[in-house]
Formats: C-alpha cells, structure tokens, sequence
C-alpha cells in the first residue's frame, strides 16, 4: 500500500514564500549590486529610482509571489492544470533570478533585457494559468509584472544610453 504524505498549508505558506525569497537573496548576493562600482558609473536617465527602493519593494514582490504560488499549491484543482500553472511560475522565477546576475554580474543589459523579455511572457503566462485555478493568485502577481515591464523599460534605456 503506498502512502501519501500530507503537508499542511501552513508548511506550504512558509516554503513558497521562502522560495521566492531565497531565489532574490542569492541573486542579489551573488552579484553584490550594492558595492557594484560598474552600475554606479553608468549613465541613467533622470527617472532611475533610488537605489534604496529596490530592496523593499522586491522584498514585498517576493511575498506577494510566494503568497500567490501557495493558493495555487493549496488548491483543490486537477493536478494536470496545478502543475502546468506551477511550472511556469518556476520557470518566470528561474529567469528573474538570471536577470540580477546577467546585468549587474556580467555587466550585459543586452542579455538582462532578453532575459527580462522571456520573464514578462512567462509572468503573463503564469497569470492566466493561475486565473482559472484563483482569481486572487493571480491579481497577486499583477504588481510584480508592473513592475518588471517598469524594469525592462529602464534595462532598455540603461543598455542605449550607455551603448553597452
């Protein structure tokens, strides 16, 4: 007989909210953006943000994010629908992670702002996979998409005004 490991709610709260973080953590240590001198001697157009902003408000992307990730995970719904809309949120969640390292590791807005364009088709299409299974999941990502079509907007400018 096999048996089937249940994991509660709660757990699973904890673990997606964890997962996103961890993912925004090891990126951003890994490429150090605050001691980043290159990024600090590029020219940026007037309406960069402060660099201070950037923590909090992916902090509380991330929360949202793995807020969202968990209802799906909790859900009722068929699993072939539940893992279809999980995969793709893993696979905008692995790209957002390689978006930090290409552009302030590598030093390439080129490949960032590829790389930031496949995000964008992978959080919209995480979006209307995570609509039919809740409709709350997926309103939870829709400042995350803002603001990373906000982020493509500045890769963009940051890659022509600095001819990189």
């Amino acid at each position: 007989m096999i048996s089937t490991i249940t994991i509660s709610n709660n757990f699973k709260l904890f673990f997606a909210v964890l997962i996103c973080q961890t993912v925004g953590i090891t990126s951003g240590l890994l490429t150090q953006t605050e001691n980043n001198n290159w990024f600090n001697t590029i020219s940026k157009p007037d309406w960069n943000p402060p660099s201070y902003l950037f923590a909090p408000v992916w902090t509380i992307l991330y929360l949202l994010m793995g807020i969202s990730l968990w209802i799906v995970w909790k859900s009722n719904t068929m699993e072939p629908h539940k893992t279809r809309a999980m995969y793709l949120f893993g696979i905008q969640l692995f790209l957002n992670f390689w978006w930090t390292i290409l552009f302030f590791k590598f030093h390439s807005p080129a490949l960032a702002f590829v790389d930031i364009i496949l995000m964008i088709i992978t959080i919209t299409l995480t979006i209307f996979a995570f609509a039919p299974i809740s409709k709350k999941a997926a309103w939870l990502l829709v400042p995350y998409i803002s603001w990373v079509c906000f982020a493509a907007i500045l890769n963009f400018t940051l890659w022509n005004m600095n001819k990189i």
